[in-house]
């Protein structure tokens, strides 16, 4: 299995190049995944570039390749983001993990009606650095070149807004069409999610309104830590990204 880092001080590199990872980054890479010099590795910055080489140095200060390829992918384009409502328990978090690892561009956090969290005060900044943690560690995973972008927590209201600029697909079990009838075009597409007790009536009004559009996923119910993931799925094939 291929070992993938993430330095986001990483601005460019040519072959031949030292590209070197420290701090808790190289500490993991030499202590618990136990990668030894000459081993083949990759580091990328999070932002489409990422360099392959041979470990030089593989100390628990220091991890150094000697880059031996440089590859630079493009922001997928059109952008799927999912914004995904609070949920209790981690369920939230496993969406935002999953969600990454099949090729959401960015994620939101969505205080809705039903939701049983609340980031309120210092935790808007503790549960947003943690969904930022579990983006980053999920895209490493996945050896993804670019990190998806965690954006700032939203109201029901600032949604709405947001669906009147973009193509937004609220999932709902009751909806008559299906997501895969949806053809996807040159704008970026938004996957909403409800909390575990769905989308108040009052939202959905508000949503559509604004100019989203209802879907579902088949003719079961999946869990608020599914749904997202398996739209980006679906979407993921529709764009050819599979």
């Amino acid at each position: 299995m291929a070992h993938f880092y993430i330095t986001e001080s990483l601005q460019s590199a040519a072959v031949g190049d030292r590209v070197a990872i420290d701090g808790a980054e190289a500490r993991h890479a030499v202590t618990v995944s136990r990668i030894g010099v000459g081993e083949s590795i990759s580091i990328g910055n999070g932002r489409g570039l990422v360099v392959t080489g041979s470990v030089v140095v593989a100390e628990h200060t220091e991890l150094s390749i000697e880059v031996e390829s440089v590859t630079e992918t493009e922001r997928a384009a059109p952008a799927v983001i999912l914004v995904q409502a609070l949920a209790k328990g981690d369920r939230d978090e496993l969406a935002v993990q999953v969600a990454t690892e099949l090729g959401a561009d960015a994620v939101i956090p969505w205080s809705a009606a039903r939701s049983i969290s609340r980031w309120e005060g210092s935790k808007i900044a503790k549960n947003h650095d943690r969904w930022v943690a579990i983006a980053r560690e999920a895209t490493k995973q996945s050896i993804r070149p670019w990190v998806p972008d965690v954006l700032d927590l939203v109201s029901t209201n600032q949604l709405a807004k947001l669906a009147g600029a973009t193509r937004m697909l609220v999932l709902e079990p009751t909806a008559e069409t299906a997501l895969t009838a949806f053809q996807p075009g040159d704008d970026d597409m938004v996957i909403v999610v409800g909390p575990e007790g769905g989308i108040a009536p009052h939202e959905l009004d508000a949503l559509v309104a604004a100019g989203a559009s209802l879907v579902r996923l088949g003719d079961g119910v999946l869990r608020t830590s599914t749904a997202g993931p398996a739209a980006i799925a679906v979407l993921s094939a529709k764009l050819g990204r599979w």
